[in-house]
């Protein structure tokens, strides 16, 4: 990684060392120190009340066993975890994660992550994240149910609508939310909405937010677009993955005049010249829960197994699957193919050889924690939802929506053109993000 300005290098050699092995988390913390060296020189006092070093320590993380016992009477022991990484702002909020990946290091560098990506979105929400080493692919409903409520079971004592508010993430979808929220409910005898996001409409939850992630990264690259005097129509669009963000991404993309030519899952991706077809995708992801090559094999379409999607030609890039899943390489083929933009629908899927690539070569990058931020922002619409114990109708939550991924794009605009970066939406997102939080860390002193 390249080097820091020297008033951070100091802070960051601290982070290696108090957090080793934890490659991911120190990914996340680089990143967001890169674009802050202007920020100090102008705000001695953060260094002064060091804000920095203090949000680069979580506020609290903890770490417990899970055991739960499988269909065939066998007992199980996963880890569980959630770290409550800043309340600043509000309480904690960010989703749980359910992978056998998951470790303390992933956890972190999400919760990091977070912090600076709600506070783009204006909401009054702070940063966490939390998560288990749980495979729920291949379990049984009975199987996932049992783990989900010895997970809650333990989890339950550190979270509460004004504490730490848990949403959904990789694994954890509506089915999982019912089980984590009716465990709460049982331990607590509480009907307490707001302790959870991501419910299902009958019990709490919010139109859109199933959409929220794909539809706010596709808002986020039609402001790019409008901003260029362009926009989606006629453009060759690939998004990776094929889970939730993927399929609304794709969705989006369509409704807007773009082609999206292929889509990707761990065993490789599907390419259709004409566009993919969403309603087979959707049959096969969502109701069968399949793979690509049933949807090959339905649509009689293009199957290639193991390789990168990123060697598709396309005009827009959306990677919507994983950390790190788009690397300098990558990066390279795309630009010496065409694309001219990048926005990350997951969590800091380029590495950070994709993002200089992008940089040298001038194509527009946009981060995750600004163009991904619309999952958040509508399980915070959920939570006013459930405060006032209202619902509001599937277009008004899109609007809002909309209005709060366009504030997120002129935020990262401005403060980059502030700080002498002009047009480079990582700066101005991550010093956008980390200002926020750490005036409000002065105001509250040092806590």
């Amino acid at each position: 990684m390249p080097g820091l300005d020297e008033k951070l290098a100091d802070t960051y050699a601290e982070v290696l060392r108090r957090n080793p092995g934890e490659s991911e988390f120190h990914q996340s913390v680089h990143e967001v120190l890169d674009s802050l060296g202007p920020v100090v020189a102008k705000h001695p006092e953060y260094a002064d009340a060091a804000v920095i070093n203090r949000l680069c320590e979580p506020e609290r993380q903890i770490i417990f066993r899970v055991p739960w016992v499988d269909d065939s009477g066998n007992v199980q022991i996963n880890r569980g975890f959630r770290v409550e990484f800043n309340s600043a702002l509000g309480p904690y909020k960010g989703g749980l994660r359910f992978h056998p990946t998951v470790y303390l290091g992933i956890v972190k560098f999400l919760g990091f992550e977070q912090i600076f990506k709600n506070a783009l979105t204006g909401m009054p929400i702070g940063g966490g994240k939390g998560g288990s080493d749980f495979d729920p692919k291949g379990r049984s409903d009975g199987e996932v149910m049992r783990f989900c409520q010895a997970y809650m079971t333990e989890l339950y004592r550190h979270i509460g609508e004004y504490t730490d508010v848990p949403a959904g993430d990789i694994g954890v979808g509506e089915r999982e939310i019912g089980y984590l929220f009716g465990q709460y409910k049982r331990i607590t005898n509480r009907y307490e909405s707001g302790v959870l996001t991501g419910k299902g409409l009958a019990w709490g939850g919010s139109l859109v937010r199933r959409e929220a992630t794909g539809y706010g990264t596709v808002f986020f690259v039609e402001e790019i677009l409008r901003h260029r005097h362009d926009s989606f129509d006629g453009k060759q669009v690939v998004v990776s993955g094929s889970g939730n963000v993927a399929v609304y991404a794709i969705e989006r993309v369509q409704q807007l005049g773009g082609i999206v030519v292929a889509c990707s899952d761990s065993g490789g991706y599907v390419y259709e010249e004409k566009g993919i077809d969403l309603d087979t995708l959707k049959h096969v992801k969502e109701q069968r829960r399949g793979r690509l090559l049933d949807y090959a094999t339905e649509r009689t379409a293009t199957f290639v197994e193991n390789r990168p999607i990123w060697e598709v030609p396309c005009d827009i890039a959306l990677p919507c699957a994983t950390q790190n899943e788009l690397n300098g390489t990558d990066a390279a083929t795309l630009v010496r193919n065409g694309c001219t933009v990048v926005a990350e629908g997951a969590n800091m899927p380029c590495t950070p050889e994709a993002a200089r690539v992008f940089a040298e070569a001038g194509t527009v990058f946009a981060p995750g924690k600004a163009a991904n931020a619309g999952g958040v922002a509508t399980s915070a619409l959920e939570m006013q939802q459930n405060a006032s114990r209202d619902s509001w109708t599937f277009d008004h939550t899109l609007d809002r929506l909309g209005d709060i991924m366009r504030g997120i794009h002129e935020r990262c605009l401005t403060t980059a053109d502030e700080y002498g970066a002009p047009g480079n939406y990582t700066a101005g997102a991550n010093i956008a993000g980390f200002t926020k939080v750490a005036d409000a860390m002065l105001a509250l002193g040092v806590i």
